[in-house]
């Protein structure tokens, strides 16, 4: 089968083969082979490439953790799906058995792992996951934005409406609007009833930002002084959530943004891991720092109903043929997407 794939951990994306002759994975026990329509890209290729310690791949590695496919064969004890059904799934992976599984936290699973992260990904013609992953995409609706949605809704919907407890009424900032999970959360906020601030790094996504509905965003490549742009615009109150995944760029000024009792939300750091907290902000502050990784399943289920609903409407910012991999990669590594960059399989 066709694939994107990689042999050794790099720094480098020069990395990445296009390969016409990679096996096409068989389903085990539970699991279905799936053939990819479109598959999306996160941050999280990037890292994976790269590597570090404590992940250990099987050799070649094939990247991507969202897709949209139809169902190509049933593993042994699989039933209720039909072959040539539409489907998206869930990228991560659980065990089921855990303390924190049976506590129904599968995101916290102490066996648990991410499709394309510990595992092959959706970068290839076929792909095999778990039956109980899989969610199937009603009919008639797009399957480009059906790839888009798994990872980034999940992720999002889990650290604002979960883990942060956003209530409707609350002031939210999104810091940096063009990114996945940074656009979903924009939308997300919106639904929940919350006042949405962003922060864009162009004026054309300052727009976009607008046009998911952020009651007010601002354009730091115009004025860089993002934070006090916000505590002016919330007069001089600062906002109660701060949505957060730049990281050790971005920490100080956003802990400044929070208003008594605020939350900054993260899950992930792009600009780097070693964040500055001032610690006398955050307990005269009474604030707080929440992070988490991906969602539960009950996270995914709710958040793709809004999805298929049209409550919620994925951003496709570009598609790029499967041989065209690195180039969607540097897009993303250069930060001139808004929305989901995905790869189209049968191109």
């Amino acid at each position: 089968m066709r694939a994107i794939l990689f042999r050794q951990h790099s720094p480098s994306p020069a990395v990445y083969e296009y390969s016409t002759e990679a096996p096409t994975p068989e389903p085990g026990v539970g699991e279905m082979l799936v053939r990819v329509r479109y598959a999306a890209l996160n941050r999280l290729d990037d890292f994976v490439r790269r590597g570090w310690k404590g992940l250990n791949l099987e050799w070649p590695h094939i990247p991507g953790s969202d897709f949209s496919g139809t169902v190509a064969a049933l593993g042994a004890g699989v039933s209720g799906w039909e072959i040539g059904q539409r489907v998206v799934a869930n990228p991560l992976l659980w065990c089921g058995a855990c303390r924190q599984c049976v506590r129904g936290f599968q995101n916290r699973c102490e066996r648990g792992g991410i499709l394309g992260e510990h595992v092959a990904g959706a970068c290839a013609e076929f792909v095999t996951v778990p039956a109980r992953n899989l969610l199937a995409v009603p009919d008639g609706y797009d399957m480009q934005q059906a790839a888009a949605s798994p990872l980034v809704y999940a992720t999002a919907w889990h650290s604002l409406m979960v883990a942060g407890a956003l209530r409707a009424g609350e002031r939210v900032l999104v810091v940096g609007a063009g990114g996945g999970v940074n656009s979903v959360s924009i939308q997300i906020a919106k639904v929940a009833g919350a006042e949405v601030y962003a922060v864009a790094s162009t004026a054309e996504k300052a727009r976009l930002a607008r046009g998911l509905g952020a009651d007010w965003v601002h354009d730091r490549s115009a004025d860089a002084e993002w934070s006090r742009a916000v505590y002016r615009a919330t007069d001089r109150q600062g906002v109660d959530v701060v949505v957060d995944n730049v990281g050790q760029a971005t920490w100080p000024n956003s802990l400044r943004c929070l208003a008594p009792g605020g939350r900054l939300l993260t899950v992930g750091g792009s600009s780097g891991y070693e964040a500055s907290v001032p610690v006398a902000l955050l307990f005269g502050r009474h604030l707080s720092i929440i992070g988490s990784t991906m969602g539960n399943h009950d996270d995914f289920l709710a958040v793709m109903g809004l999805v298929f609903a049209g409550k919620l409407s994925p951003v496709v910012d570009s598609i790029y043929p499967l041989s065209g991999y690195p180039r969607a990669l540097a897009r993303m590594m250069a930060n001139e997407q808004f929305g989901k960059i995905l790869v189209d399989i049968e191109e």
